[in-house]
């Protein structure tokens, strides 16, 4: 999932997005649990209309969609948007920015986010923008992950530097529910997710318990943290050595057993418009 912004920062990450939009499917889908938890938060009524900020190809939008809901998706990658609209032409699509939301103001009866936020330069641009077209009662849901629950991932013991440069670009909660309090939105609700061995979105955290795909460069490549390196880069390679090792020896779940925390893998906000 992803959305641009004007910075130049962001226009690389949209080139990562229209790089690795040309496999991201054969790894990434819609989870279930993850579904069910956003209808959940988002307590979608039939008649409203609602809004999937950076929907990238679409997984997420064409599976609210299927539970009966008229969805709109927007994002700022043609390569994902190209697979977005081979997958429903009862959505619409819109190529757009999350800092400058094409849209009327109180246009929609609730918003999604999902694994998108960290890609916004400018947050409170983007927040302000989400609570902008939203109805009054609204809801706007996050999914995403924190620096604390992605320094508690065991990734960190084989790619420590790479994990931190990816942290570096995550807020935590409290900085999240700040720039959402600054917005307008109220009533602001978390809960934790937990990644499962049955998780059919393969996502950076998807492997806790199935640490064999990270061996995969197809999973990697649908993957932004291991997308966007070099071939040859030292740490990448040294880890995945060392992984391919650890897992063959065993030696791997002790490393698992190690980062084991209450912390979660990724986080759920769910935040109200008055």
């Amino acid at each position: 999932m992803t959305i641009g912004t004007i910075t130049e920062k962001l226009i690389d990450g949209k080139a990562i997005y229209d790089q690795i939009g040309r496999s991201y499917d054969q790894t990434r889908t819609a989870d279930p649990g993850i579904i069910s938890t956003i209808i959940e938060l988002l307590t979608p009524c039939q008649e409203g209309h609602y809004l999937d900020i950076g929907c990238g190809s679409g997984n997420y939008t064409v599976a609210l969609s299927q539970q009966g809901h008229r969805i709109t998706g927007v994002d700022i990658s043609d390569e994902m948007l190209s697979k977005a609209r081979a997958k429903s032409d009862s959505i619409t699509w819109l190529k757009g920015d999350a800092l400058d939301l094409q849209f009327d103001d109180r246009e929609f009866n609730g918003a999604t986010c999902i694994l998108a936020t960290h890609h916004f330069q400018k947050l409170d641009k983007a927040f302000a923008e989400a609570y902008r077209v939203l109805k009054p009662g609204a809801h706007f849901i996050i999914f995403t992950a924190t620096p604390k629950q992605m320094h508690g991932y065991w990734l960190c013991h084989y790619f420590p530097k790479i994990m931190f440069d990816t942290c570096k670009i995550m807020l935590e909660q409290d900085d999240i529910i700040n720039h959402l309090e600054q917005a307008g939105f109220s009533s602001i609700t978390t809960k934790k997710f937990f990644v499962t061995n049955n998780l059919t979105d393969w996502f950076l955290s998807a492997g806790k318990y199935r640490p064999e795909i990270y061996l995969d460069p197809t999973v990697r490549a649908g993957i932004s943290t291991f997308a966007k390196l070099l071939p040859d880069d030292p740490e990448m390679h040294n880890g995945l050595r060392e992984l391919r090792s650890d897992i063959d020896t065993k030696a791997i779940q002790s490393v698992i057993n190690k980062y084991e925390n209450q912390d979660g893998e990724y986080l759920f906000l769910c935040a109200e418009k008055y």
